[in-house]
């Protein structure tokens, strides 16, 4: 029997319909091929552990992703880590997915890097650094109106102003833009980074 947690199947039942055939059909893989493994949350997304990190999978509103701790020596070219996060980038239905007997290749290789206690190596900017982002004009007179929120985002390491200023200034209309600044603004004023709900 596999070790499962019932915060999983929760879960699972939680996500939209298309993404929960995708979660039990790459769950049931992972089972199959690894049954020492067992389940957890981790950053409030469903994990699989074998000697350490394993795999983890999520599912959002409009795709699913599925990557291995060691994603980069395991996948390699096959995987689309530009569109998503994930070693499958966006996964929508199950069509998006190798057959099963990739992936279970893939499983076999995860659990061997893990039994060999190989290191994670941490994935490296393509291009370097990312220069500073501006805060455009609005956004500085937005906190301007908001002390606690001002001295927050202040504090922000770079990386955390950076991703609430790049899901900002990408809104595609100006009635986005201000439901994602007033958003922001109070996130911010409470401390709270622009992906706090995945966070633990």
């Amino acid at each position: 029997m596999p070790t499962t947690d019932k915060r999983i199947d929760a879960y699972i039942a939680k996500a939209r319909p298309f993404a929960r055939p995708i979660l039990e059909h790459l769950r049931a893989i992972v089972h199959e091929t690894c049954p020492e493994c067992e389940e957890t949350l981790k950053w409030s997304m469903p994990h699989f552990m074998y000697q350490g990190m394993f795999a983890g999978m999520a599912a959002f509103k409009e795709h699913c992703t599925f990557g291995f701790w060691h994603g980069a020596l395991i996948v390699g070219k096959d995987g689309k880590p530009q569109e998503a996060m994930g070693s499958f980038g966006r996964i929508t239905s199950l069509d998006d997915l190798p057959p099963k007997r990739v992936i279970a290749g893939y499983v076999k290789q995860a659990m061997k890097l893990n039994e060999q206690g190989v290191k994670r190596v941490p994935a490296k900017a393509k291009d370097g650094p990312k220069p500073p982002i501006k805060v455009p004009p609005y956004f500085t007179a937005a906190l301007g109106k908001d002390r606690k929120a001002k001295a927050a985002f202040a504090a922000f390491s770079p990386s955390h102003r950076r991703e609430y200023l790049e899901w900002i200034t990408e809104a595609k209309t100006d009635a986005t833009r201000d439901k994602r600044m007033a958003q922001a603004l109070a996130w911010i004023a409470e401390g709270k980074g622009r992906n706090w709900k995945y966070q633990k």
